[in-house]
């Protein structure tokens, strides 16, 4: 079962990178604002990136790898994809 490397964003484009195997649920659970912490303060629950990989250990390593970048970095990274910025949740 892949592992998924996603980031979220707001509407002031404060962003959140996680990681999860079951990409549906989780992103449900952050729109339903039921993860405490982070997200629910700052009210982040728009999919704007994801990549698959094929175990748990890549996507760590992938998702460290990203919190890593800078900001400017991580937005590159997301418009390279997703210019505008589209809540792709609904693709799931």
């Amino acid at each position: 079962m892949p592992c998924h490397v996603y980031i979220l964003a707001n509407r002031t484009r404060v962003l959140y990178v996680g990681v999860t195997r079951d990409l549906a649920t989780r992103i449900a659970q952050h729109k339903g604002h039921v993860v405490r912490g982070f997200t629910q303060h700052y009210n982040i629950d728009e999919l704007v990136y994801v990549e698959s990989h094929e175990t748990p250990i890549a996507a760590i390593r992938r998702e460290k790898q990203i919190k890593g970048l800078s900001r400017a970095k991580k937005i590159a990274l997301i418009e390279r994809d997703n210019a505008s910025w589209r809540d792709l949740s609904s693709d799931l």
